[in-house]
């Protein structure tokens, strides 16, 4: 009997490809219906395939998938955003990396995670039309690591307990959050955060994105917060993420 494949229609945003083979290209997707997959592109690297402009990573396509013997099989691909502003300014490119590294480091092909797909693709939008890219980053820090399972506890001591007060504190990656100055000195591996940056969090971490937006961000408190994530995210990881490097990069050329 010939073999019967069953296709999926999907809304998806593209991660990261690799070439395979001699034309193909090996994709992994965030979907809005089963969160991340990989799927494979036939012939999109010859010079006539029409999908190759759909399926550049950071466009949001709608798909159509054929459940091959390994992997889903690409037969229709339609973008619909490639956020061309971003991909004219290489900061926000930096910016637009490092979101989609970040989602593909801390999610499997197992399963997906409710509300991940729509915060990807809000950030997206926000890196392409929001004049100040940093604070869009630093909303979907919190909230991506909120929705995987690794909230940061940013109102009472991680280590006893006690509520913070409104002074610098600690920050401990191990404890998973914020520790009051006698826990924070007994401990080790912790890193100090001032008051400033600990309310800025803790105003991204409460609120939606148009409540946030009405806290101004400093670009010292910018820079505080950003080393924070990074000191948490290499914690969890147990590895450095790529894209850090080239932001820096990118952001003190002359």
């Amino acid at each position: 009997m010939p073999t019967r494949f069953h296709s999926h229609r999907m809304e998806a945003v593209v991660l990261r490809h690799q070439d395979w083979g001699e034309a193909d290209r090996l994709l992994w997707m965030y979907t809005r219906q089963q969160g991340k997959v990989r799927a494979l592109a036939k012939g999109v690297r010859k010079m006539r395939s029409r999908k190759a402009g759909h399926l550049e990573p950071f466009t949001r396509v709608q798909l159509l998938l054929a459940e091959g013997r390994d992997l889903f099989i690409i037969t229709q691909a339609e973008a619909v955003e490639h956020y061309l502003s971003l991909r004219a300014d290489l900061v926000r490119i930096g910016y637009a990396a490092y979101v989609v590294e970040l989602l593909d480091r801390f999610t499997y092909e197992e399963g997906d995670t409710p509300g991940l797909f729509r915060l990807l693709v809000d950030t997206l939008g926000r890196l392409d039309a929001a004049p100040d890219p940093a604070f869009a980053v630093r909303y979907y820090e919190i909230h991506m690591l909120d929705l995987v399972g690794f909230r940061p506890h940013l109102f009472h001591c991680a280590a006893c307990g006690e509520a913070i007060q409104a002074e610098d504190q600690y920050f401990s990656a191990e404890q998973g959050g914020v520790l009051c100055p006698s826990c924070g000195l007994e401990m080790g591996g912790v890193q100090p955060i001032s008051i400033q940056a600990l309310r800025l969090l803790r105003h991204l971490q409460r609120s939606d994105y148009t409540e946030a937006h009405r806290l101004s961000l400093s670009p010292q408190v910018d820079r505080e917060v950003e080393q924070l994530m990074q000191h948490y995210i290499t914690y969890l990881l147990e590895r450095s993420l790529n894209t850090p490097a080239f932001l820096r990069r990118v952001r003190s050329a002359p």
